[in-house]
């Protein structure tokens, strides 16, 4: 019979359990062993509703206490040598010390997971000693087995994966260190066949990428090992995002089963199954449900694509699951009840993907008319949608379809530009600046929920966010800052808030992901055509700008972050939805300008984390997405300064892109990554006016005024300094009032030593 399975599902919990318990320890108001309890009772609640919901092969390990690939890095005691951990079991002050940085060591790297919204910890691989730590597989499937009867299939990241993610080593040394993995590997492997599993699935998500024949011979090394290491343990190599490279080189491989995603790898995975076949000794894990998106699936199609696979995979060894981990999806669709029926009747978050995964499974080995009939309903919710008002709105289409067969153009060169706005505001030497979001302290966040009440009106609501304005720019002004923000404190999230004005979006309660260790997302729904329907942030920037001379910059999120960071319609292209994002934004650019503002930051840190996998498709990409910032851009003055921000991507092979987004000033993180931007700018020219992110926000610690120093130089060694600015790596939100202002006093002096050892770059 065909079985179901899924490849991880959501940590969080429906109320975002999860979330609350760690913070709650972190902030010393939960003991390590309650805390301990407490994830253990979420975990088995998510392996229950599995159960319950009659998935066949349910997986266990792909829980975390914080992010999968740092458990990976823990548990083979790869630990930075700042965290001073001398062997043996990893205490949790360690794990988060990695995660979050302490008081006296920098939290380790966190990037994007592939192309996902996800981050993950990036290990350092410089003088690590790997041991096996603890069998964290095993232990999760003992719990399972032993709490619920399950047979669980251990979720382990493959040694591939782990050192193409990984950092601190030169690629020279990529067998080496292969060498020193691969025994712990099948260390971990023989104590699960020990155990008596079944399944083990071994994540290679790396293998949609670009392989080297290095890389393919050791592919072939490692699951050789692994075959004659463990000859009676069944492996489901996993591959999701995208189709696979190598499809030959992959199904030879001595595993017994394959799993590919056939929904962001559809074209390319079902080309090569066409083309050469499956094997008849391994088992087809068929990823045909979406983990990432929120859509019902269109299940007629779906089950016609697993028919024809059919057709080279006998169905007793096809098994239907989703594309990747439902991670990246909210829970439920449950409690959604302020949704139109139209739209939630169109949805399917995680518990509902299982559903359709059990349905597709049966409709496959028992088909019968019942199972007819439920595929037939899930039809038709999606057609009623698709006929809605929300998605023919004419005006925007046409006025969408004339702007994006113009070429988008600022009216001015940037070096004229720059000449301009130098004169019209007269700042000093590597101006200081801040990213946009100051803390939102309990009382903001008490204040936002009373107004949501009806317990605050409009007016006393306004009233507060001023209030909070006055202090902030007080604060920025006597800290010596030079271009000023409002703070942000009427905004839940830069997406969120400018969907909820925006035509076209809907909004969950409860539709909350992950986006890094307990930070949780509640991403927009774009639903229907974009529209512009009224001024967005004219009123609060104006304000802020009000109270002072300095100058404010207004603050507006990308069109290809709003997008990039909600869940969109899948009925038209994305560059459309760009496009419509675009437009809708240029018209609040105007605004802003009209109303006095002269410098805009039009965010865009989710660009690099929308960039496809395949390398043939990258190039369109990037040209549609600059394309789209700059028709939000295009039509102000020339003293206008543009600025936008990008964070926490690997930016070094996208310079020429974000040098073509032709913003007069950007603001980019380095700090998380120690640095390694600047590299990148010093073997590429950077001609247009640049922030590096001297410190890191998402950490608590206060860096030292030596620390951000160092930065700085080392940036001047690659950067104009004419054009150099200095500013955080991020907003500063989740950040305490009395962190944020110790660590700005810091960043201003570092800028005021800066100043005193160029003073002749002024000048020149």
């Amino acid at each position: 019979m065909t079985k179901s399975s899924v490849l991880g599902y959501p940590r969080i919990g429906a109320d975002r359990e999860w979330k609350k318990a760690l913070e709650a320890f972190w902030a010393g108001k939960l003991e390590e062993t309650e805390f301990h309890t407490r994830l253990q009772e979420i975990r088995i609640d998510h392996l229950r509703k599995q159960q319950a919901k009659g998935i066949d092969i349910i997986p266990v390990n792909d829980f975390s206490y914080y992010d999968h690939i740092l458990d990976t890095a823990v548990m083979f005691g790869i630990i930075p040598k700042r965290f001073a951990y001398d062997g043996g079991s990893v205490p949790l002050s360690v794990y988060y010390g990695i995660a979050r940085g302490t008081k006296d060591a920098a939290a380790s790297e966190m990037t994007k997971w592939f192309n996902t919204n996800y981050h993950y910890i990036v290990p350092e691989l410089d003088g690590a000693s790997p041991t096996l730590t603890e069998n964290k597989p095993l232990l999760a499937y003992r719990e399972a087995k032993e709490k619920l009867g399950i047979e669980g299939k251990p979720v382990i990241v493959g040694p591939l994966t782990f050192l193409k993610l990984s950092k601190g080593y030169d690629k020279t040394e990529t067998d080496a260190w292969l060498d020193r993995l691969l025994p712990l590997y099948t260390q971990l492997l023989q104590e699960l066949s020990n155990e008596g599993v079944q399944w083990v699935q071994i994540d290679e998500p790396i293998l949609v990428t670009k392989l080297s024949d290095e890389d393919v011979q050791r592919l072939n090394k490692i699951y050789e090992t692994f075959a004659t290491a463990v000859p009676g343990l069944n492996i489901m190599l996993q591959t999701y995002f995208e189709s696979v490279e190598n499809y030959s080189d992959i199904v030879a491989l001595p595993v017994q089963g394959l799993g590919l995603d056939f929904v962001h790898g559809l074209s390319g995975n079902t080309q090569s199954i066409r083309t050469s076949g499956f094997p008849a000794d391994k088992v087809l894990g068929a990823g045909i449900i979406d983990g990432r998106g929120i859509w019902k699936a269109s299940l007629q199609g779906k089950l016609k694509l697993l028919n024809e696979l059919a057709e080279f995979v006998t169905p007793e060894r096809i098994i239907v699951q989703s594309s990747c981990s439902l991670l990246h999806v909210p829970v439920t669709t449950d409690r959604e009840a302020k949704l139109t029926s139209e739209l939630k009747n169109a949805l399917a978050f995680a518990d509902e993907k299982l559903d359709e995964i059990v349905l597709l499974t049966t409709a496959l080995s028992s088909p019968s008319a019942e199972i007819t009939a439920k595929i037939n309903e899930a039809e038709l919710t999606l057609q009623a949608l698709q006929q809605s008002e929300d998605r023919n709105r004419t005006a925007v289409q046409k006025a969408v379809a004339s702007i994006s067969v113009q070429q988008p153009e600022r009216s001015r060169p940037f070096a004229e530009r720059h000449e301009a706005q130098q004169a019209k505001w007269q700042l000093p030497l590597f101006p200081t600046t801040t990213i946009g979001s100051f803390p939102q302290s309990a009382e903001v966040r008490k204040a936002r929920q009373l107004w949501r009440k009806g317990e605050l009106n409009n007016e006393q609501y306004a009233a507060f966010i001023r209030e909070q304005i006055d202090i902030w720019i007080k604060i920025q002004e006597e800290i010596g800052i030079d271009v000023l923000v409002h703070g942000e404190f009427e905004r839940t999230d830069m997406v969120e808030f400018f969907g909820e004005k925006l035509a076209g979006f809907a909004f969950t309660q409860f539709g909350w992901v992950q986006s890094y260790g307990s930070r949780c997302v509640k991403p927009p729904i774009i639903f229907g055509d974009v529209a512009f329907t009224g001024e967005m942030t004219v009123e609060e920037t104006k304000y802020a700008q009000s109270q002072t001379e300095r100058p404010v910059k207004g603050m507006l999120t990308g069109p290809i972050t709003i997008m990039n960071w909600s869940f969109v319609r899948e009925d038209i292209a994305r560059e459309q939805i760009a496009y419509q994002l675009a437009y809708a934004l240029r018209q609040e650019v105007e605004a802003l300008e009209q109303a006095g503002i002269g410098m805009i930051q039009v965010d865009e840190p989710a660009v690099r984390e929308g960039l496809p996998l395949k390398e043939n498709e990258q190039a369109d990409y990037l040209a549609w997405a600059v394309k789209a910032f700059r028709i939000s851009t295009c039509t102000v003055h020339e003293t206008t300064q543009i600025h936008t921000h990008m964070c926490y991507c690997e930016f070094h092979d996208m310079i020429d892109s974000i040098e073509a987004m032709d913003a007069d000033v950007i603001s980019i993180e380095t700090s998380r990554s120690h640095g390694e931007l600047i590299h990148s700018f010093e073997e590429n020219t950077y001609e247009l006016g640049i922030g590096l992110g001297v410190y890191d926000i998402h950490s608590p610690r206060v860096p030292s005024v030596d620390e951000m120093s160092s930065m700085i130089e080392r940036a001047l060694r690659v950067l104009d300094p004419k054009l150099f600015w200095i500013n955080p790596d991020c907003g500063l939100k989740t950040r305490g009032q009395e962190e944020t202002v110790a660590s700005l006093r810091n960043m201003v002096d570092a800028t005021r030593i800066a100043r005193t050892n160029h003073a002749s770059a002024a000048v020149l």
